[in-house]
Parts: structure tokens; C-alpha cells; sequence
């Protein structure tokens, strides 16, 4: 297949699911074009008074754009970016998905069927389901989400329907815990986004009383982040400085934490497991140590094709590293998911492992300790950093 008819056959696909009404999404990056800051493209089926329309979101380094095409002007121009500004595209759609990418002059196409998948509302006025609408808040300003007028920021839309999806998921599971006033310790909370969104919420929208902590190696962030709580007016937040290893988690009824980096994560894992944590969050991150021991290793040789690719090597350790997480959560009593959080358009690490403890401790405990082993023997890997931190 020529370079046009590839390029085609993906317009054709969207075209078809545009008109369907199978359209998921459509993504362009790897941009090399003229525009400064451009990082990509991103294509959606809207429907406006006029009739429905291509909607096109311009990813730029500091803020996003949106403009509106009928059919002939958006495959027009998607045409030209495949041609000579987008090294690579990705189309979503309710019974499959199709990747194009380009190397100079080869092109490569792929198609893959998937199922129970439902496409996206396309009603452009629908009112947001966000659990904090109010916008004209402290926090919201000094995070620099908001600006002085507390609207939020052209450049921070992302970041607030992130954090809205994040009180979306961590609001019921915070709600479900018996306590009446739960503490919850966020571990490496940065700037304390989740914090103060999920506070807010529970105080002012639930109307259920907790008290939320967040532990933070940089000072500055904790005097920031303990300002920004005084002005707000939340007297049950507040921000402490030091490592996760070295707080004293004792009496958190959920401990979380978003992208701590590597066996930061496990810190965090083996505080809430101490606490005896009702619950416990971790979004992971890097999961460096088990690549190493996978590389250094001896995985057993049925799996060299699959290891062999510097890419699918570190997939594959972090699919490992987070099953064992699981797993060792699970031999402490806790009942474990994994699903994705937040869309991967905002952040690639992007999964999240919930832990809620159901009172039934060492359940099966031969049987998990003998599916550990297994995945260890069969990947090379000698020991997991958080079987060291529980003594196992």
C-alpha cells in the first residue's frame, strides 16, 4: 500500500465513524510543523445548532485552542498534517482502533478490533458534570488554576478537569470509610492539587467532615501549601514537610499517592498497610527497580521476543511491578483494582491501584504467596522492594 492510500484509508475509517457515530477520538502527534509550542491535535464529533461538526483541540506547550470544522475542511486538513506535519495519528472508535505512523518516507498502519467500548456524548451544550463548579476560590487562584476574575485559565483547563475527575473517583471511596471523620495522608503531594480539590468538595459539597494531610519533601510547597489552606479557610488541611518513610502515618484511615516516583510508591503502599489503612490509593510511577532486576535477570525464554524491545521491556515491567503490588496488598487483607483514572491526554502514567481492606487478612495466603513466586521466577526478578519493606 502506498503513502496516500494509507493516508487515506485512516481518513476513510474516521469519515465512516464520524458518520456512524463510532467515533471515539482522534489523535495527532509527533508535530514537526512550523507552529511554536504545538505538542498535538486532537479530534472529536460535536453537535451544534448548525449540525455536527469536527472539533479540533490544538494542544499548545501553555494553552489549548478550539476550532470547529464541517466534514470537507476537516478531512482537508487533516489530510495535510498526515502528509507533512504529524509523524503519527491515533483513531478510537467503538469497534476499532487504528494507528498510523510515519519515518520519513514509510508509513505504517495498523487495525485493531476492540468491543464494548461506547462512544462520547456529541452534545457540545451539555451542562459539565464536575463536582466543583464554583471557580472563584482561593486555592483555585493561588494554584494558579484560576485567575484573578476566577475563571478558570485557558492554559489550566486540563489541569481542572483533571482534579475533577480525581474528586470523582476519590470522593465515594473517601464517603464508603466507617469513620466519621476520616484522616486521609497524601504521600508526596506537590502543590497539593488533590488536596485542596478533594477537601473542598467533601466539606463544602458532601458536607462529610475528614482531615487530609500532606506530606511533602519541599519546604516551600508545604509553607505555600499551608498559606493557601489558612486563606481558604480549610482548618482541616494542612501540608507537612518531610518523606514518606519517615511520617508517621499512624491513625490514616486512606493514605494516596499520585506519581510518587518508583519505590516511593511502595513507601507509601507499606505506611497505609502499617496504619492499618481502610483504604489505599497509588497512581505508580517510573517502576525502575523491577526493570532493572527484569534486565539483569533471567526471565524465562519464552518471553525474549517480548522483552527484547526496550518499549515492550518497560511495559511489560510495569504491568509486573503493579501486579505484585496488588498481590502483596492482597496478602495483607486488602481488595485490589486497577483501572485508569484520568485520561492518558493528560498524563501517560495514568493507572491506579485501590486497596480497600475487608477484614478477611492472610485469605488464601499459600495461594498469593505461590502466584508471586511464580511471576518472580518466570520475569528473573529476586525480590520486589515492598516484599523487603513487609518482611517477606
Amino acid at each position: 500500500m502506498s503513502t496516500p492510500d494509507r493516508i487515506e484509508e485512516l481518513l476513510s475509517a474516521t469519515k465512516s465513524a464520524f458518520m456512524s457515530g463510532a467515533l471515539v477520538r482522534l489523535k495527532l502527534g509527533g508535530y514537526h510543523g512550523s507552529e511554536p509550542d504545538l505538542k498535538s491535535v486532537e479530534v472529536k464529533k460535536i453537535t451544534v445548532k448548525d449540525g455536527d461538526k469536527f472539533s479540533f483541540t490544538y494542544r499548545y506547550k501553555t494553552r489549548d485552542i478550539i476550532k470547529n470544522f464541517i466534514q470537507p475542511e476537516a478531512l482537508a486538513l487533516l489530510r495535510s498534517g498526515l502528509k507533512d506535519e504529524f509523524r503519527s495519528a491515533q483513531l478510537a472508535t467503538t469497534e476499532f482502533d487504528m494507528g498510523f505512523e510515519r519515518n520519513g518516507a514509510k508509513m505504517r498502519l495498523r487495525r485493531t478490533e476492540v468491543s464494548g467500548r461506547e462512544a462520547p456524548s456529541t452534545d457540545h451544550n451539555r451542562a459539565k458534570n464536575r463536582p466543583l463548579t464554583a471557580t472563584d476560590k482561593p486555592w483555585l487562584k493561588a494554584l494558579g488554576i484560576a485567575g484573578k476574575d476566577g475563571v478558570v485559565r485557558n492554559d489550566a483547563q486540563d489541569k481542572f478537569r483533571q482534579i475533577n475527575k480525581m474528586v470523582e473517583i476519590f470522593a465515594p471511596l473517601i464517603q464508603a470509610i466507617k469513620t466519621e471523620r476520616p484522616l486521609i495522608v497524601d504521600m508526596g503531594a506537590g502543590k497539593g492539587y488533590l488536596d485542596f480539590a478533594l477537601y473542598d468538595y467533601l466539606a463544602n459539597v458532601a458536607n462529610r467532615p475528614a482531615g487530609i494531610v500532606g506530606v511533602e519533601m519541599r519546604e516551600q510547597l508545604v509553607r505555600d501549601g499551608n498559606a493557601t489552606a489558612q486563606q481558604s479557610g480549610f482548618d482541616g488541611l494542612s501540608f507537612q514537610a518531610g518523606t514518606i518513610m519517615d511520617f508517621d502515618a499512624s491513625g490514616a484511615d486512606a493514605v494516596i499517592a499520585l506519581h510518587a516516583c518508583d519505590t516511593a510508591t511502595d513507601d507509601a503502599i507499606f505506611k497505609g498497610i502499617n496504619a492499618g489503612a481502610a483504604l489505599i490509593a497509588v497512581a505508580p510511577c517510573c517502576h525502575k527497580q523491577i526493570r532493572r532486576q527484569m534486565e539483569a535477570g533471567q526471565p524465562d525464554g519464552r518471553l525474549e521476543v517480548m522483552l527484547r524491545h526496550g518499549i515492550f521491556l518497560e511495559r511489560q515491567a510495569e504491568m509486573v511491578t503493579d501486579t505484585l503490588r496488588a498481590l502483596l496488598l492482597e496478602l495483607n487483607g486488602y481488595k485490589t483494582k486497577v483501572f485508569e483514572f484520568v485520561s492518558d491526554a493528560h498524563t501517560p502514567k495514568n493507572n491506579l491501584i485501590v486497596a480497600e481492606k475487608d477484614g478477611r487478612l492472610g485469605r488464601d495466603r499459600d495461594a498469593v504467596l505461590k502466584q508471586i513466586a511464580e511471576i518472580k521466577t518466570m520475569f528473573g526478578i529476586e525480590q520486589h522492594y515492598l516484599e523487603g519493606l513487609l518482611g517477606l
